[in-house]
């Protein structure tokens, strides 16, 4: 079995809301401590099956974040990769005080449309060269 201890975006590769998020992380990780792989890949297909994560992640189709040791859905793997990224973005951890299912309710809105609202690629977007190594599967 695969380690998978590195922090993972999982995410929507067909999803132009996605794929435009993790443009944006890609560039906000100056770290580079992030890697991605779309829940489409054989990746990400063999991570969620090795931890045993279908049940806890069954109809999440979107982001999901896995830190090295455990799986984040909805709102709180927003807030997760978002900490990740130090700095700033480390404040967001102050969105823990709002209850969890307060602040699913937003991203599940969101989720349940972005299809309709961003639109939907034929495929998922192959790595440059440059982005190999960070973007896995």
């Amino acid at each position: 079995m695969a380690e998978f201890t590195d922090p993972i975006v999982l995410f929507d590769g067909v999803c132009n809301l996605c794929n435009g998020a993790v443009n944006v992380l890609l560039d906000l990780d100056k770290h580079k401590r992030l890697k991605f792989a779309s829940l489409q890949s054989e990746y990400a297909k063999n991570l969620i099956r090795s931890r045993g994560l279908e049940q806890k992640i069954q109809g999440i189709d979107s982001i999901l974040f896995w830190d090295g040791a455990e799986i984040h859905i909805k709102s709180n793997a927003i807030i997760e990769i978002c900490s990740k990224l130090g700095g700033f973005w480390k404040i967001l951890k102050l969105c823990y005080l709002v209850p969890g299912p307060i602040r699913d309710i937003l991203y599940d809105i969101i989720a349940r449309n972005r299809y309709r609202l961003f639109g939907k690629r034929e495929s998922c977007r192959m790595p440059t060269p440059e982005l190999k190594e960070r973007i896995l599967g």
